[in-house]
Order: C-alpha cells, then structure tokens, then sequence
C-alpha cells in the first residue's frame, strides 16, 4: 500500500497538472480542507503532508487565502507577494506600494528589526561598525539578559556580513555554546582547535575543530562567560595571531581567519579576563523587554503571533486584554518568555478552536499564570499609559508572513506543535473522550513540551514571577485575589509592589503560625491603624480571607499589621522611612542582593556597599558613613552585613554622622527583602525594626507544618565515602560543589572518606561534624539520611540539597527503581561529565559485565542497580588513574592479607579478564580497593 503522502501527491497533480498560468493567477489549486475531505483525515494531518510535499519540490504552495497547492511546474517563476504588517510601513511606503507588492532583500537587514529607529539603534550601529570596520572587522560582544535576544541579534548580524559581501555566500554562522566545556579546558580545545591522532584515548584519527569550520566566516561564542581563564587564554591568543595549535600537537602550525561574536548575560569586566575584554572592542548591549517603547512591544507580539498563524496556517485574533496579558506576564524573561508565552496562549487558543477557520483569542483561552499579567501591567500605570496609546481594541494576524527571515531563533520549536495537538485529539477522540477530557489531557501535553523544550535550552523561566523563589505559589495566588478585593473596598490605586510585599507578609506571619510562635501587638502599630478605621475593617476581611484558604485560625492581632500595610502601600511618596544599608565583603556581594530587593521590590531607598578583601575597613567605614548620610530621612539606618569588622561600625557610623544605626549581620537575599518591606510598609521605628529582624531566618518555603529550614552553620558536612577517600568520593564531592557554589552556598562541605576509616573515624566526625547526609559506596548507619551515589548522577542536586535543608524525607530519592539500561546510562553519563582520557561509550561494556561478574559470584543484592552503578563508576575512576600513572597505594602488608582472602580469587580472575579486554594492567593496589568495595557490599548486606 502506497503511503499517504504518496496519494495526496497524486490527487494534486490530478487535480492541478492541466491548469494554466492564468488559472492559476485567478486562485485555481487544491486547498488544504478539500484534501482533509478527500482522504477523510483531520486538517492539521492535510496541511503537514501538503507542506512537505511543497519541501521536497513536488508542489508548489501559492500565496492567498485559503492557501492552495499545485503541482511544481514553472510556477516558482510567478511573481509572489510577501506578508509585512501594516504597522512596519511608513505612511509614504503604504501610499507607494501595493499590498501584493514582493519585499525585496536589502543589504540593511537591520533596517526591519523591530526597535531599528528606537531602542535598538544604537546596538545596530555598533554591529554595522563591526561587520564593515575595515580591513577585517571587528570582534564584538552581545550582552543583555536573558531572553533578549542575543542569538537572534548574532544571526542578524551574520546575514548583514553576508548581504554585504563580508564574508562568502556559502558561509554559515558556526555556534558555540561555551557552557558545555566550562569545566573541562582539554576538551574545550579539542572541540575549539580539533586534536590529533594519539592525543588522548579514543583519538583514533586527526580531526578538525570548530575553528576549521569558521575559517573565513563568523564563530558565535553563545555563553563566552563560562570559559574557563584557560579558555579564554587560547581564544585571544588565536585572535591576536591567527595561528593556532590542535590538541597533542606542540607547534601553532594552522592559521584561520575568524570574526568572532561573543554573548553574555554577565558583566563582562567581572566574569572575563581584563585582557580578553580588551581584544573586543564592541560591546553591544541589548535592552530588556521591559525598558523598550510600548508600540515595540506591541510590534513583538504581532510578529510572534505572526509565526504562529503561519505555523497554523489560519488567521489568528487577539482581544486587547490578551495582548495587555502577554506584555504584562513578562517578567524577568524577555523576548524569550513573550515568545514561550505566546506559543502556550496560541496553541491552547488553536486547541479550544481547533474546527474553526480563525483562532480567537480572548481573556478566559489563556493560562491564569498569563492572565494575571493584566493586574501586573494594571500596577505599572506609566506603562498601562503609554500602551493605551497605541494598542488596538483588536488585533487581527495572517499567515503567509513574517517581518524578518532570520532563523536563527534560540527558542524556536523543532517539532509543529500544532500537528501534534491535532494528532492526538484525533487519537483521544477515537478513545471516545468527550471533548472536556481531551482538552484537558492536551493542555497538559502542551505545557510538558514548552517546558521540556526550555529548560532543555538553558531558559528556566515560565509565566509565574520571580517572587516564587522566596514564596509559596499558592500565597501569591491568594494575594492576587485579595488585590482585586481591597482595590473594588478601598476605590485608590496601590504601589506596583503591592503583590510582592503582602505575599512576603503573609509568608512569614503563617509560618510563625505553623510554628507556633506568638506575635504580640507592637504598641506603635495599634496607635498607627486606630487612625485608619476604613483600612482596619478591610484588614479583618483579608484576615478572614486567609484563614479561609489555609484552613488556620488568625489571631486578631493580626488586623492591625495588615491595615498599617494597606495604609503603606497606597500609591503616594514615600517619606521619612528608615534607610537600607546592605554591606558586605567582595566585589559584588551587596550589590548582587540589593539588585535582586530592587527588581523585586521596586525600591530606590536601599543602598549597596561592596568591601573587596584587600579594601582596608577604614575606607568601608567611610563609604557606609557616605551612605548613611544619604539615605537617612530622619527615621535611622538598617545596617545589613555579612561579618567581621563591618557589625562593629553602627555606634561609629552614629557619633560621626549623627544617624541613628542598627546592625544586623549574616545577611542574605532574604534578610534583606524582609527588611526593605518592612522599612518601606510599616513606617517602623528603627529599635522596632531592628527587635523585628534580629532573630529572622528566611521565608518559609511552604506552608506546610514541619518543613523549617535547618540550622546553616560551618561544620555542616555532606560524608561521601568511597574505597580510597580520593576516586569517586572526590568526584561526586565536586558534582555537589559545583551546585553548592551556584547557591552561593559557603556553609556546607563535602568532606570524603575511606571506607577504611569509617569505623575508626566516624565518631570523630560525627563530634566536629554536623552530618546533613551520607552517600557513596557503604551506609555507615548513623543519624543522618543515606543517599546512593548514582542519585547525584541521575537525579537533580539542586533538588537534593533543597529536600537536605528543609529535612524533608529522602525515601522518594532513595527508592526509585530503575532497569538495567537505564543504570548503564547512568555510567555513561556520569564517565562523559567526569573524566577527559577514556571513552565512556567503548568502556562501558567491559566494565559493567565485571562489575555483573563480581555480583552474581558474590550473590550481592541487585535492588536498583546500586552496587553495579557504584562498582563501575568506582572501575571507570581506576582506568583513568591507570592512564595517567596516578596510582594509589597500599602498605604491603595490606597486600598480603588480601591474597591470603579466598575471595580474591574471584576478583583477581575478574581483573585479569578486564586486563584484557581494555589492554591495561592492574595493579595489585587497585585490586586491594576492589576487594574493599565488594567486602563492605557484604558486610552493609549482613548489617
């Protein structure tokens, strides 16, 4: 039976092969809901085979609507129109051309970017300067944040290079995404410079690297602030002289000549070498979403919808509130998350109207995450303003178009979401699912493959706002609710951080709840909301609110604190609060935290005072006193401070500049989010604050009873154990800093051990240690929670250290099953992340039958694959050390007992088989460790 695609073909050229071109210019062909009624197949399934078809040149696919397809003769030669937007012509451009009219390409290809006359003038200018600087051009780096479009703006600048006969026509942008190799500076130069033959094991031939592929063109640095200084070394070497070396080779025999393109989200002069910042002379800094012109917005979400409706192939409408919704649910994101936004509202759109010629949009089609960006927009009342300006009371998109052909987007879905909607509602439908059901599953469907899409590509944001980080979702969907009440009870407008600051409140007054803590009413605080009886009644209605929705009872102390909070947050200026001070030592430390209140927060009133380590204090205690004195209001300063000589300075600061100080020290993000709220709402007392804050330890991460954060101090440890203390402990000891250090987390210590010293140490450790947890090859057996090694492999440590901090069980780590392919997964990945000279992939096979041999010889319990997992991370950690002569040892005495075990028989059998196979030979103090692996595999089984 022929294929589907094979008769679809064939009834277009049946129906099309004898029209003629006059025919065909009056809208002749086959469209895509005759073929769906021809073949009796769902119209998405119609509109994917005819788009593949006109892909492989076998039909010709014609402009208008409907769209029609005919069978590819000389119609490529008929002249063909392309979709602009009405609001990307000027007034004279519409008045000259008509609609039909072809776009022509232009050496400008910046001239249609949105933002091209406004907030993205300047970065154009910058990227023409460095395409056309003669004699070579200039290296240049992007930089903005997040989902700004950095990428996008790369391309954009290779296609200029190339309508301008900068570099050859057949040349493509080669992209590099520096984040992959940030730890591994050998294999970035391989991957970079390529290697030669014998370089490392597994290098059976010479290769080229990247640098090959660019010659002559441009290379995309994606994420250049992840090289390592070793990196960054090799790439301004090659920039300066053009020559370079591959891996194994000792002479820089190649030459190259390369443009590059950097991209960062970071600070380039604290996150790259000073004399690699100065080898690129152009910085180009795109804005964020949120500091571009409302009419640029407007233009960003009608291009994106635009790429939808082609995608749909039908018109697509969006009401007004849907675009305010859009705009407004963009948060810290950018152009990424307006695009992931916008690809989750039109597919859910295309869902509920899947039958329909055109997909409406309105208010009640998009997810609550989204719509709750109109109360957000709605609290910004400068930017609701200026969007009313130019945003319609509709806004109607066609296919057949888009402003830019560039494809070079970094978030742009591989797969049509659309079929895959269509092809499953057909499959549930035929299930005999109503139609309720089918959405249902869908609309979940969909988000799973958003999701899955961006976090694979690096990009964690989704449609909630950052304030989840620190608050529990559902207190943010309650303040949101309480929000709409009190605005309709009080009839005044809010602070923007209205959400932000109440949400926060409620967090910390349920967790005192939870935990049972009593609140006593400050005296200041009663008098402050006597004076606001309208405000106090709305209070007990919100008190009761809550109460309502987390199922506790409230005292009523409470209504006083909430009515002084109504009353602070009114939408008037701010005077006579008490002034923020964060400081702390290192470069940035402060201003990272009061960077992160004042997006949050959106407070001026905080200042940051960073104290390298070589500042000496006298120059601090200056700068603070600078700052107090610019602060202060008359009501004091709060004086946040990470250690040392910084918590002495409050009554210094007082006699010198006469502002009354408090001090307040081990300060972190949360602290300092706490006590801006309370400054800027509570209108406080300094010695009230202060008594407030002193004995604060962060926002409860739910709601939830028994989940407290635990006690951080610096002898807490996680113990991972292994048979040398050096192998695979270490390995995984640097898999748990890495994301220690991505939290900042300075607390906490991997500590290793050997399985040698676990029973005479343990008691040791367990005196100076607070233990948090153990992992490795052995359960010691003491009062803390037992992780298998392979969970750090195969699971999220984000994730694990989180549970670890908030005592929360482990059981649901510990006990996952999992099949034996998934196990050797887990190997592979773990040899590819960890080690430079084997190939995991090769190696692979011979260590996991040996570490199966060892099993059913020694009848060790297989449940989950532990022990096969452990064995061969722990014999991928010997092949490696073998290679590189980094071999442990062991007191011959040691050896001799080992040989006079009968089981060594068993393992020295194994070993020789291995030896073998990998053509390698193990030493006897290798096979000591084995046999300590297996031993306490049988002493944990008797335990």
């Amino acid at each position: 039976m022929s294929k589907r695609i094979d008769r679809i073909y064939a009834y277009v050229k049946e129906q099309t092969s004898q029209l003629s071109e006059e025919e065909v210019r009056k809208g002749a062909g086959v469209t895509t809901s005759e073929v769906a009624e021809a073949f009796s197949i769902q119209r998405t399934n119609s509109s994917k085979d005819l788009n593949q078809l006109v892909k492989d040149g076998r039909l010709t696919k014609l402009d208008g609507r409907p769209v029609r397809y005919v069978l590819a003769k000389n119609w490529q030669e008929l002249p063909t129109k392309k979709y602009v937007p009405s609001y990307m012509e000027t007034p004279v451009e519409k008045k000259k051309k008509p609609v039909s009219q072809p776009v022509m390409a232009s050496k400008d290809i910046f001239s249609r970017i949105i933002g091209a006359s406004g907030s993205m003038k300047n970065s154009i200018e910058q990227a023409k300067a460095a395409v056309l600087y003669p004699p070579k051009g200039l290296n240049c780096l992007i930089t903005g944040p997040t989902g700004s479009g950095k990428t996008y703006f790369a391309h954009a600048i290779f296609q200029y290079a190339k309508l301008n006969k900068v570099i050859e026509p057949d040349k493509e942008l080669i992209v590099f995404n520096c984040a992959d190799y940030a730890n591994n500076p050998e294999l970035l130069m391989s991957h970079l410079f390529g290697y030669v033959k014998g370089a490392f094991t597994g290098a059976e031939s010479d290769k080229n690297g990247i640098i090959d592929e660019a010659d002559g063109g441009i290379l995309f640095l994606d994420e250049i602030h992840r090289l390592p200084p070793e990196g960054q070394e090799m790439i301004f070497y090659f920039m300066d002289h053009g020559t370079y070396s591959r891996l194994g080779e000792t002479s820089k025999t190649h030459q190259a000549a390369v443009r590059i393109i950097g991209a960062t989200t970071e600070d380039p002069s604290s996150t790259l070498l000073d004399t690699f910042v100065r080898r690129i002379p152009i910085n180009i800094q795109l804005p964020p979403f949120a500091k571009r012109p409302a009419s640029e917005k407007v233009d960003l979400v009608k291009v994106m919808v635009s790429q939808e409706a082609n995608r749909i192939e039908r018109r697509i409408s969006l009401t007004e509130d849907v675009v305010k919704a859009l705009i407004g649910s963009v948060t810290y994101g950018n152009i990424g998350q307006l695009k992931s936004n916008i690809q989750l509202v039109c597919a859910r759109g295309f869902l509920n109207h899947m039958q329909q010629e055109e997909i409406s949009i309105t208010i009640n089609d998009l997810p609550e995450g989204i719509r709750a960006g109109v109360i957000q927009l709605a609290s910004d009342r400068e930017a609701s303003t200026e969007l009313a300006k130019v945003l319609e009371p509709k806004i109607d998109v066609s296919p057949n178009g888009s402003i830019l052909e560039i494809q070079s987007d970094s978030y742009e879905l591989p797969y049509n979401l659309y079929d895959i909607i269509g092809d499953k509602a057909t499959l549930l439908k035929s299930d005999g699912l109503d139609q309720e059901a089918i959405n249902h599953f869908i609309s979940t469907d969909i988000n799973i493959h958003l999701k899955s899409f961006y976090k694979d590509h690096g990009f964690s944001f989704n449609a909630e706002n950052k304030l989840s980080e620190f608050v529990d979702q559902t207190i943010i969907d309650v303040t949101n609710q309480i929000y709409h009440r009190v605005k309709k009870a009080l009839d005044y407008e809010f602070q923007q951080n209205f959400v932000y600051a109440m949400s926060l409140h409620i967090s910390s007054f349920l967790k005192k709840i939870y935990l049972g803590e009593e609140r006593h009413t400050n005296d200041n605080i009663k008098e402050m909301a006597v004076d606001f009886p309208k405000e106090f009644e709305v209070a007990k209605q919100i008190r009761h609110f809550i109460s309502e929705q987390f199922q506790v009872e409230i005292p009523e102390s409470e209504d006083y604190y909430l009515t002084v909070l109504l009353v602070s947050l009114r939408d008037e200026e701010s005077v006579g609060r008490v002034g923020v001070i964060v400081a702390a030592h290192g470069s940035s430390t402060a201003s990272s935290m009061v960077q992160v209140v004042k997006q949050l927060l959106d407070v001026e009133k905080i200042i940051a005072v960073d104290m390298p380590l070589d500042m000496h204090p006298r120059t601090a205690l200056e700068r603070i006193e600078h700052a107090a004195l610019q602060i202060d209001e008359g009501s004091g300063v709060m004086l946040l401070v990470d250690m040392g000589s910084l918590a002495t300075f409050s009554e210094k600061i007082q006699r010198d500049t006469g502002v009354p100080v408090r001090t307040i020290d081990m300060v972190t993000t949360s602290l300092v989010l706490e006590t801006v709220r309370k400054a800027s709402v509570m209108g406080a007392d300094l010695d009230n604050l202060y008594e407030s804050l002193k004995n604060f330890r962060g926002y409860a991460a739910d709601v939830t009873v028994g989940k407290t954060e635990k006690r951080l101090g610096s002898n807490q440890v996680i113990l991972a154990i292994c048979a040398s203390g050096e192998g695979t402990a270490q390995k995984i000891k640097e898999i748990i800093d890495t994301s220690l250090e991505k939290r900042k987390n300075n607390a906490i210590q991997v500590v290793t051990l050997s399985v040698l010293d676990v029973k005479e140490k343990m008691s040791m450790m367990q005196e100076k240690f607070d233990i948090l947890a153990t992992t490795g090859i052995i359960d010691p057996k003491i009062q803390a929670p037992f992780i298998p090694l392979e969970r750090f492999i195969d699971h999220d440590v984000d994730h694990i250290l989180d549970q670890l901090l908030l005592e929360d069980e482990l059981e649901e780590i510990t006990d996952v099953s999992i099949d034996e392919e998934q196990a050797r997964t887990i190997c592979v990945n773990y040899m590819e992340e960890s080690f430079t000279f084997i190939n995991p992939t090769k190696l692979i096979d011979p260590l996991w039958q040996f570490a199966m041999v060892i099993t059913e010889k020694f009848s060790i319990d297989t449940a989950r694959y532990a022990f096969q997992i452990n064995l061969t991370m722990h014999l991928a950690g010997m092949v490696e050390r073998i290679l590189l002569g980094e071999l442990l040892s062991v007191e011959s005495e040691s050896l001799q007992e080992m040989k006079r075990n009968p089981a060594y028989l068993i393992v020295e059998a194994a070993a020789r088989e291995l030896e073998s196979k990998v053509h390698l030979s193990i030493p006897p103090a290798e096979e000591y460790y084995l046999m300590q692996s297996i031993t306490n595999q049988q002493m944990k089984k008797i335990q």
